[in-house]
């Protein structure tokens, strides 16, 4: 039975005379139920209005394609995405990354044919990770992290002279070049000595700025490394076309291992939770995004994203006049895809949600290991 056949029925049952008139002194049952039903109704639309509870009608707010696209604050585009590339000092390597799907770890020679289509689709931003696998490259203070023939030089100095147009973020860290595993310089007792850190981690940042990075992007986590990067780039005359992107807060957990698998970057003892944020300390993420803003940050950064999208709102509450990034890291791109492959969901439905909610909180700039295919999705 269709509503208004309901409508109408239930209009002639309550409101069927109950005297005992002639059938030819009663109105006809068929004329009495139209006129009750449109009555009903007419009354039923009007108690809407007047009680106030209008508002609760919204599902013709979102009932078209387009007008539900209408009701996200923020729709991705391919602008907002970054594109994470791990770059061998192995010229011609080209390794896959098996904990991280479709992923790989590429020499200098094989930069240039993998970027090629993906700048033809829209590609606009990478970010640069070195990964060094030559041996005994590696020692207690990274020293190759800034070597004018490592990989990130080269890299910057490639793809600036290639893709002019393409923006190029340098990710600043030691983890990857020191013989520890650590993300910065260590005292005897193997803590992080800060002051050294910070002196180095500056000096890198400095290096690839003058390489041509048009953003550096500390992840070290070292305190103040925001403020020494700002005066080397002011002091090198080079901080008026140099984005300082931090890191800001970065949590410490169990998302990374993707990542360390590509970059062979995992500490050789202990970890990174003196330094990196616990995953409940969102006071102390708090003061970090201060912190960092005040010392010169021009981008803020949340890492991982997805369970830290509290973080990122914060982010945009506390610097309301930056652009907020957020990370979608090597755990959370894996785990989709591993939900995707044993069909709890659709991977690209899932990836495009992800992404949203990334958005949603605040954030304006994803990195993400989605972008190639984003590049097409976002074109179909």
């Amino acid at each position: 039975m269709s509503f208004s056949s309901l409508v109408n029925e239930i209009a002639f049952r309550d409101h069927e005379p109950t005297d005992k008139k002639s059938p030819a002194s009663r109105p006809s049952a068929r004329s009495t139920a139209g006129s009750y039903a449109r009555s009903y109704t007419s009354t039923n639309a009007t108690s809407v209005s007047i009680s106030g509870d209008i508002s609760s009608q919204l599902h013709g707010g979102y009932g078209h394609p387009l007008t539900r696209s209408w009701q996200a604050e923020r729709q991705l585009t391919k602008s907002m995405l970054i594109y994470p590339l791990f770059i061998s000092d192995q010229d011609s390597e080209e390794t896959l990354i098996p904990s991280l799907p479709n992923q790989h770890r590429r020499g200098i020679s094989k930069l240039i044919p993998h970027l090629e289509p993906l700048i033809r689709k829209g590609l606009s931003a990478v970010i640069l990770f070195g990964v060094p696998i030559a041996p005994n490259v590696k020692d207690a203070v990274g020293t190759a992290a800034d070597d004018q023939k490592g990989p990130v030089i080269q890299s910057i100095l490639l793809l600036r002279a290639r893709f002019p147009d393409l923006y190029i973020v340098a990710d600043v860290c030691l983890c990857e070049y020191t013989s520890h595993g650590h993300c910065g310089i260590l005292r005897d007792d193997g803590s992080l000595n800060n002051d050294f850190s910070v002196n180095r981690i500056s000096d890198v940042a400095l290096a690839y700025a003058e390489a041509g990075a048009h953003c550096v992007a500390p992840s070290d986590m070292n305190d103040g490394r925001i403020r020494a990067i700002k005066l080397k780039l002011i002091e090198a005359g080079i901080s008026h076309k140099t984005t300082l992107m931090s890191y800001s807060a970065k949590f410490s957990g169990c998302l990374y291992g993707p990542f360390r698998d590509a970059a062979g970057s995992c500490p050789s003892f202990g970890d990174r939770k003196c330094y990196q944020l616990p995953p409940g300390g969102r006071g102390l993420a708090r003061r970090a995004i201060r912190r960092d803003i005040q010392e010169g940050a021009d981008i803020i950064m949340v890492k991982p994203a997805s369970s830290y999208l509290d973080i990122i709102s914060d982010a945009k509450e506390i610097g309301k006049d930056l652009p907020v990034a957020a990370y979608q890291v090597s755990g959370e791109f894996a785990m989709i895809h591993a939900g995707a492959a044993a069909g709890v969901f659709d991977l690209k439905t899932m990836a495009f949600e992800s992404t949203q909610g990334i958005l949603r909180a605040g954030a304006t700039i994803v990195v993400s290991y989605f972008t190639p295919q984003f590049l097409d999705w976002l074109s179909s």
